[in-house]
């Protein structure tokens, strides 16, 4: 590998917005925001939607999705494409 051309990794703490769920790791990722973690350093904080605490894949809960309702309302929003006939 090239040296110089890789960002650094670095310590930070990831949290899931609908968990609150918070772990430590590293990335190249950086924040403005910071927590204190429980060695007594302060780290970058990064929220995401989606950790392996609140997939679907993860914690066994599936949702159904409404997908007759998705296609109403993208005709609703765009309109409804005449077929053509062959």
């Amino acid at each position: 590998m090239k040296k110089g051309i890789h960002p650094d990794y670095h310590p930070v703490v990831f949290e899931d917005v609908s968990t609150g769920k918070r772990f430590l790791t590293r990335s190249t990722a950086t924040s403005a925001r910071t927590v204190e973690w429980t060695d007594g350093n302060t780290y970058p904080l990064l929220t995401v939607d989606v950790t392996a605490d609140s997939h679907p894949f993860w914690t066994g809960a599936h949702r159904v999705l409404d997908t007759q309702g998705r296609v109403e309302k993208f005709e609703r929003k765009y309109g409804k494409r005449a077929r053509k006939e062959s």
